[in-house]
């Protein structure tokens, strides 16, 4: 890591849409996904909403987006890009109201990463290839215990990673980092 909580190899697209953590250990990662507009795997608008740019007149689904203050620590694209929006040491605002083994507001202690997909289609290879190596990279910074994804901590509100998320081969790319997924 370059500065503390950056990444090196990764593109550093800093957002304004964090905060301090409260302390305690980071022993979770949370996966998602992400695709602006839905369905479309391209372009700037997902950058542009977790540095909250995004021009509510560019698609008529941006409208009602256009203000939230959202980002996540990563977002992997479709190709195995990397970009980094919040310094690790830092709370991304990705998980909103969520619950992981009896503790509330999960943002406080998880590394938020975003996969370009759309909960319909297949993620791939360079997606899984790449997730293991940062989620083994930040292991060695952080206490990560943990892999969950945003539906395993916000059941009925998220649904993301979706339902073609291959969480039998993420756990097997992350063999032996001691990380498990309790659900």
């Amino acid at each position: 890591m370059q500065r503390p909580g950056w990444v090196d190899g990764a593109l550093a697209i800093a957002s304004g849409h964090h905060d301090e953590r409260p302390g305690g250990d980071i022993d979770l990662v949370v996966v998602h996904h992400i695709s602006l507009p839905p369905g479309r795997f391209s372009g700037d608008a997902i950058e542009r909403l977790f540095t909250g740019r995004l021009d509510p007149g560019a698609h008529p689904f941006f409208a009602d987006i256009a203000a939230l203050r959202v980002s996540a620590h990563f977002l992997i694209r479709r190709r195995g890009e990397i970009r980094q929006f919040v310094a690790t040491d830092r709370r991304a605002w990705h998980a909103g109201v969520s619950r992981f083994q009896l503790r509330e507001r999960c943002n406080d202690f998880s590394i938020g990463i975003e996969l370009e997909g759309d909960g319909e289609h297949r993620f791939t290879v360079a997606q899984y290839r790449r997730l293991a190596q940062l989620v083994r990279l930040l292991g060695r910074r952080h206490p990560l215990r943990w892999i969950a994804g945003h539906s395993d901590i916000a059941p009925g509100r998220k649904h993301d990673p979706g339902p073609f998320f291959d969480w039998s081969r993420c756990l097997a790319d992350l063999d032996g980092t001691g990380l498990s997924r309790p659900f």
